[in-house]
C-alpha cells in the first residue's frame, strides 16, 4: 500500500518539476503567443494526469490519494500491528488532486489553475513550489511510516525468536522427563527381576535342604 502510493508520489513530483520548467521556459520574453499556447497545453495535459493519478491509485480497491483517506486523528487507514485491540496504526494519505497542491501558496488557486497565459510568473512559481513541497511532506510522511513498519517487523521478529527458542527450551526438558522417566522404569524392571532370580534361587536353596533332612540317615 505505502509503496503503491510512493510510486504516484513520484510521478506526481516528477510531473510538477516539469511543469516547473515549463513555467520559466513560458514566460521567457522572447517567446510568441503561439509558443506560450503550445507550452500551456503541455501544462494543462501534466496537470490533468496529475489529476488522473490521484484517482486511480488505490490499494485493495480503496483509494488512497483522492481525499478519502486523509488526514487527522482518527482517519486515514487502520494497519492491526499486534494481536491485542489498539496496537496498529493508522497510514493516511493527503488529497494529491491538482485542486489541492500548490493551494498554501496563494489563496486564490491551485495548481490546476497554473497558467502562463493569464498569470504572473511569481504567481505561477509560488504555486508550482508550494506543490512541489506538498509532495515532498508526503513522501517524508511515508518514509516515516514505513521507519516505523521496519522496526516493529524487527521486534515480531525478535519476539518469534524468543517464542521458539522458549518452546524447544520446554521440548528439551519434556524429552529430559521422557527419557529419567524411561531409565527409571528399566531400573525397577532390572531390580525386579534381580529379586525375582534371587527368590528362586532361595526357594531352590531351601528345597535342597529339605531334600538333605528327608534323605538323612
Amino acid at each position: 500500500m505505502i509503496q503503491t502510493a510512493e510510486g504516484a508520489f513520484n510521478e506526481t513530483h516528477a510531473m510538477i518539476q516539469r511543469i516547473r520548467e515549463l513555467v520559466i521556459q513560458g514566460h521567457n520574453g522572447t517567446l510568441s503567443d503561439a509558443d506560450r499556447r503550445t507550452i500551456q497545453q503541455e501544462i494543462d495535459q501534466l496537470i490533468e494526469e496529475i489529476g488522473g493519478i490521484s484517482n486511480r491509485t488505490e490499494f485493495n480497491t480503496r483509494k488512497l490519494l483522492d481525499g478519502s483517506c486523509g488526514t487527522g486523528a482518527g482517519k486515514g487507514l487502520w494497519l492491526q500491528l499486534g494481536a491485542n485491540a489498539g496496537q496498529g496504526m493508522y497510514i493516511q494519505f493527503s488529497n494529491m488532486s491538482a485542486d489541492i497542491l500548490g493551494a498554501g501558496a496563494d489563496p486564490d488557486f491551485a495548481l490546476s489553475g497554473v497558467n502562463i497565459l493569464a498569470n504572473s510568473y511569481d504567481d505561477n512559481m509560488a504555486v508550482v513550489d508550494q506543490a512541489l513541497a506538498d509532495v515532498s511532506r508526503e513522501r517524508g510522511r511515508m518514509g516515516a511510516y514505513i521507519n516505523r513498519l521496519e522496526h516493529t517487523i524487527n521486534n515480531m521478529d525478535t519476539t518469534v525468536e524468543n517464542l521458539i527458542a522458549a518452546e524447544s527450551r520446554i521440548r528439551d526438558a519434556d524429552m529430559a522427563r521422557e527419557m529419567m522417566a524411561l531409565a527409571k522404569y528399566s531400573i525397577l524392571q532390572q531390580v525386579a527381576m534381580a529379586m525375582l532370580v534371587q527368590a528362586n534361587q532361595q526357594a531352590k536353596s531351601v528345597l535342597w535342604l529339605l531334600m538333605q533332612h528327608d534323605n538323612g540317615p
